[in-house]
């Protein structure tokens, strides 16, 4: 079984502040578990979802020109 992450250890994982961790988590944003009251989070999990929130760009760069 895959060791489960505490918001402390998630939010240094992302950079980012533990309150932000929270704040994902109570908006369904961020994939999660609750055990209780306890959130913890599956590292598997995570990682997936940053794989389809990472943008992939655009294949060609659109250039407008402005003719005075």
């Amino acid at each position: 079984m895959e060791k489960l992450l505490t918001p402390d250890q998630m939010a240094e994982y992302l950079s980012v502040q533990k309150s932000t961790i929270y704040q994902w988590t109570h908006e369904g944003f961020i994939p999660h578990i609750k055990l209780g009251k306890f959130v913890r989070f599956k590292a598997s999990n995570v990682e997936r979802w940053l794989e389809k929130m990472q943008s992939k760009g655009r294949t060609i760069r659109k250039m407008e020109m402005y003719v005075q």
